[in-house]
């Protein structure tokens, strides 16, 4: 059973809000939950602009300013097309980070996750069989 998403069982009951939880910002990258899952954000990005006319995340991420920053660089799938065509500068696609990646936030999952990953269900890397 899915518990309900939408709130106060009672509407009409006054009910304290549940604390807003506290975003994750130690700056350490997390393992991803599965393949080709987006890197989490693992900083505030709290007063980032991010528009049309400024990315703040490409201060930082940007290829060539990445030896500065210590900041990991964007995958080079960001600067291709969609038919692989490599570009100089990141691909308006994929200019508006927070569309697959977002910060960490510490609050407990709404549903209940039963994912397993394909190393727990015992299958073995390919070559490994001996």
């Amino acid at each position: 059973m899915v518990p309900s998403l939408s709130g106060n069982e009672n509407p009409i009951e006054s009910k304290d809000p549940t604390p807003v939880p506290k975003w994750v910002v130690d700056d350490v990258r997390k393992m991803r939950n599965y393949p080709d899952q987006p890197p989490i954000i693992p900083h505030s990005i709290e007063g980032y602009q991010l528009t049309v006319n400024a990315n703040r995340c490409l201060s930082c991420h940007r290829r060539e300013l990445t030896e500065g920053s210590g900041a990991p660089m964007i995958s080079v799938t960001h600067y291709m097309t969609r038919e692989g065509q490599m570009l100089a500068d990141v691909s308006p696609r994929r200019y508006f980070c927070t569309a697959c990646h977002v910060p960490q936030a510490d609050a407990k999952p709404l549903v209940p996750n039963g994912f397993k990953d394909m190393s727990e269900l015992g299958f073995k890397p390919a070559g490994s069989e001996q």
